[in-house]
C-alpha cells in the first residue's frame, strides 16, 4: 500500500509539473505572438521577452499586450513589477516607435522613461537617466505603441546619458532601445509589454508641460 501511494503521489506532482510548464509556456507564446503580431518585433527589439511586465497606473487601468488606453488614463508614473532576483540590478525603459507616426516614424523611437541600475524590482530606487512622460499622440496619427521592456544588468553600471527631466522633450526621439541595449551588454528584454494610445484632450497639455 505504501508503494502505491508514493507512486500515486509522484504522478500527482507530475502531472502539476506539465500542467505548470503548459500554463507558463501559453504566457511565453502570447507575449511573443502578441510581440510580432503588433510588429514591436522587429520594430523595437529584434527578440521578444518571454513573460509580461505587469504595469498598472493610478487611474486604475492595466497594460496587456496592446491594449488601447488613454493619454488621460496613463499621464501618471505607473507601477511596475517583474519577477526579479534581490541580487540583481536592472534596466526599464518605455518607447514609443510611431513617432511621430506609425507610417511616418521619422523620430522612431521617442522615449518615454528609462530608468537603470534598479536593485531588485524597487524602481524608485533605480537611478533615473529620463523621468517618465505619459503618452503625448499628435492628433490624426492613430494609435501609437508604447512599449515597456525590462532588461537584467551583468552588474551595477555607470550610465553616461544625459539625464532628461519631464519638462523637456528634448533629447527623447531618435532614441533606440536596442541600441542603447548593446552599449550597456544588456542582452535581450527579459520581460515587457505594451499599449496602444490616440490623441485625446490631455495630448496639449503634456505638450505644454514640455514646453511646446
Amino acid at each position: 500500500m505504501g508503494c502505491l501511494l508514493r507512486l500515486a503521489i509522484v504522478l500527482l506532482l507530475a502531472e502539476g509539473t506539465m500542467v505548470n510548464f503548459r500554463v507558463l509556456s501559453r504566457a511565453m507564446s502570447s507575449v511573443a505572438r502578441a510581440f510580432e503580431g503588433h510588429g514591436v518585433v522587429p520594430d523595437v527589439v529584434p527578440k521578444a521577452p518571454t513573460t509580461d511586465i505587469k504595469v498598472k497606473y493610478p487611474s486604475g487601468v492595466e497594460v496587456n499586450l496592446g491594449n488601447e488606453l488613454t493619454p488621460t488614463q496613463v499621464k501618471d508614473v505607473p507601477t511596475v513589477t517583474w519577477n526579479a532576483k534581490p541580487e540583481s540590478y536592472y534596466v526599464l525603459a518605455m518607447t514609443d516607435p510611431d513617432a511621430p507616426s506609425r507610417k511616418e516614424p521619422k523620430f522612431r523611437e521617442w522615449h518615454h522613461w528609462l530608468v537603470g541600475n534598479i536593485p531588485g524590482n524597487n524602481v524608485a530606487a533605480g537611478e533615473t537617466l529620463s523621468q517618465y512622460v505619459g503618452s503625448g499622440p499628435p492628433p490624426e496619427t492613430g494609435l501609437h505603441r508604447y512599449v515597456f521592456l525590462v532588461y537584467e544588468q551583468p552588474g551595477k553600471l555607470t550610465f553616461d546619458e544625459p539625464r532628461l527631466t519631464n519638462r523637456s522633450g528634448d533629447n527623447r526621439g531618435g532614441f533606440s532601445i536596442a541600441k542603447f541595449a548593446a552599449k550597456y551588454n544588456l542582452g535581450d528584454p527579459i520581460e515587457g509589454n505594451f499599449y496602444q494610445a490616440e490623441f485625446d484632450d490631455y495630448v496639449p497639455i503634456l505638450y505644454k508641460q514640455l514646453g511646446g
